[in-house]
Parts: C-alpha cells; structure tokens; sequence
C-alpha cells in the first residue's frame, strides 16, 4: 500500500534532480532510477518539440480540500460536469491571477475531478496526472492548473474545456449538439494528432495509452486537448523496443499487440489514434454491442472498405454529405488503414499521420457531390441509441 501523507515530499522528490531510486512507489513505473531532468527531457529540435515544453519544474497550485468545496459549492450536484471511471467532474470558479476559490459566476471557470473512494486505481492514476501534466505544456494537452491531497480526499484542478469531449460531439444525440462538419472534424483529429506527437517526441518518449474520443476535449473553438493522464508510461529505454504492463485501457482503441502481450510500443497510441480516425469517418462508435453480429467491433468490420473507394463512400457519415472531396476521404481512409496495421513497426509516427492530415484540410477541391442531394439510408446511419459513457478506466483482463 504506498503511503499517502508525504506526498508533497515525495512530488518535490521526483521532479529533485537527483539519481536516487525513488522506494515509495510515487513516480513512474517504467524505470527504476534517474528520476531527474534527464529521464524527461524536451528533444534538442524545436521541431521535434512541436510548440511544447516540459517544464523544469512542476507549476502547479496545491488546494486545500475547503478551498475546492467552495469553489464547487460544497460539491453540490447541479455543479456536476460528467462522471468517469476514476470519480465525478464538478464545475468550480477560481480567481484567474491567484486561483484561489471564489463563489459561483465570479473569476474563471474550471473542471475539478474528485476521486471515487471506490476506484482501485485512484491514487496510481491521480499521482500520474500529477507526475505528467505538472510538467507537459502543450496547446493540444488540458493544462493541468493544481491538485489537492487531504487525508482521503484526491482531487485535480483543470482547466475547463466549454465543449466538452470529442465523444458527445460524435455520438450523443442532443438538440443542443450540432453535427461536426468535416472541416470541424479534421480540425480537432490534426490537434489531437499535435498533441500525440509531443508526447512521441520528447527524448523520454511518453506512452499516452488510452487514446479515444471521450479523452479528447474541446475548448470554445473546437481547438482539441488531449484530457487524462492516468494511465500515461513513460517508453522505452536501453535499447528496448517497449514495455511490459498490465493490460489497461478500453476495448476496441487498444492495439492488438499490446492487447495479446501487454507489451507496450509507442506505436501502441498510433493504432489508437487510428480507431479514432475511423469514427470521424463513420461517425460509429469504436464498439457497440448493439449493432449486428460482424459489426460490433468497429476496425474488424469496417477496416477491409478502407482500400476501396466506393466502398469507402458507402460507410462514412451521411452527416457528411457533401462538404469532403473525394480526394481527401481516400487520403484520410488511407492514413486510417496504415495507423490500423496489425505490427507496429508498419505504422506511421504520429509526426508523419500529422503532416497528411494538414494535406487534406489544405484540399480546396470541392466535392462532387451536391450539397442538396437527399439524404441516402445505409446499415450506418446511426441507428444505435447512445449507450451510456464507458468509463475510461475499463480494464481488459484479457492480458
């Protein structure tokens, strides 16, 4: 059982430059010893950082549990933003300079997750929200602004993401909810797509792991964030291809590789990436047990059509209609299939999946088809009613 009250210590201790091997267990699991600068360090090329940084130290704001029940209201329910596998999401209001708690309508909104008592991976994932975002800095990442550990109580202080995630966008049906246009969706999957290659491209290269669509996240202006740390490995190191964990993550985003051997690649978050991708396209969930016997699981039913293009007309969103060149569908079906490959040494690196991204969005050529051409019905017209919000802490035992 790791020991909760020195946390403080122990968070100043593994950002300390120091060699040490961290015993109590805070940290990463992914190595050993080195626990300073240079185990996580910025690549040399500004390039390779892609408009990021990681930070020497952490600049985070360490909250009292009274300063959260106040900026929450006491927790009160009206102020609930969503509830995942770790805990509940509540909406809360600080002061934009000092960030301490302020009542309702008064200062800034932010989003304030509260851990369940129930989660057993509650502290592990909190520390590693911690460990990671308290020193990751990137336009495409939630920006992490402070946590609170007081007695029991686990919390984390982001900041709030009016759009919510890329999920309710795709899939839930609201009246409040517009369709994304494909400019919209090419827009959010190119940041996502930034925001992996950060994490690929620091000199310690950082696994995501659970890369889907309800840990992606949108500001006012869909500008997308890659939200949820918890279950984040630092790569491989020694001359190591990958590493070895326990099987974590959700059913049908997981590379197969890592599903069958939980050896964990890099490249692991690319196959991830592409299972996202494919629900652009289709606008289909990866999984949904609702759909007929051969079309549950996403990539095995849809990936063969990729290669075709009048069958690749034939499955992408009738949402869609009309606003995508042909051109820029098949590049974008092709990226999709090349992130789906079965060995990981065949796909792209998120850098190479960016660049053929921002080709299609830079495609002027306007789509042959008519904008006021009726509505065609096909098996992928979203027949599924929305089934409610996974928890992005599903385990697969599979491993």
């Amino acid at each position: 059982m790791v020991a909760h009250k020195c946390i403080c210590c122990s968070l100043l201790s593994f950002y300390s430059d120091t060699s040490k091997n961290y015993s109590s267990g805070v940290g990463y699991s992914a190595t050993s010893s080195s626990i300073g600068n240079s185990r996580f360090s910025a690549a040399a090329s500004d390039d390779t950082c892609l408009n990021g940084e990681i930070l020497p130290t952490p600049n985070l704001k360490i909250f009292s549990f009274s300063d959260l029940k106040l900026a929450t209201k006491n927790f009160k329910s009206d102020s609930v933003l969503g509830v995942g596998g770790f805990g509940t999401v509540y909406k809360g209001w600080v002061d934009e300079k000092t960030l301490a708690p302020t009542k309702a309508g008064i200062g800034m909104i932010v989003a304030i997750k509260k851990l369940n008592s129930e989660s057993t991976q509650g502290f592990e994932e909190w520390q590693s929200e911690v460990n990671f975002l308290g020193r990751l800095s990137h336009p495409n990442l939630v920006k992490l602004l402070g946590y609170c550990h007081e007695d029991k109580e686990l919390l984390l202080v982001y900041e709030f993401m009016q759009k919510g995630s890329l999920e309710n966008h795709l899939f839930r049906r609201s009246a409040a909810i517009e369709p994304l246009s494909w400019d919209l969706r090419l827009k959010i999957v190119i940041g996502a797509a930034r925001g992996l290659a950060f994490l690929h491209t620091s000199e310690k290269k950082v696994i995501y792991r659970d890369f889907k669509a309800s840990n992606i996240l949108l500001d006012g202006n869909y500008n997308a964030k890659i939200s949820d740390f918890g279950l984040a490995k630092l790569g491989p190191s020694g001359g190591n291809s990958h590493v070895t964990t326990r099987v974590m993550g959700t059913y049908g985003y997981a590379a197969p590789e890592y599903v069958e051997t939980g050896h964990l690649y890099v490249k692991s978050d690319v196959y991830g990436f592409g299972v996202v991708l494919l629900e652009m396209l289709t606008g289909l969930r990866a999984l949904d047990t609702k759909r007929p016997s051969g079309q549950q699981k996403l990539v095995d039913w849809v990936k063969p059509m990729l290669s075709n293009k009048r069958k690749l007309k034939s499955i992408m969103d009738a949402r869609l209609e009309g606003q995508y060149s042909s051109k820029g569908a098949m590049l974008a079906a092709q990226i999709t299939l090349k992130c789906l490959e079965g060995d990981p040494k065949n796909r792209p690196s998120m850098k190479e999946v960016m660049d053929v991204l921002e080709q299609i969005e830079a495609i002027k050529e306007k789509p042959k088809e008519s904008r006021s051409k009726p509505e065609h019905s096909s098996s992928h017209r979203h027949r599924q009613s929305p089934r409610s919000r996974q928890s992005p802490r599903q385990t697969n035992d599979r491993g």
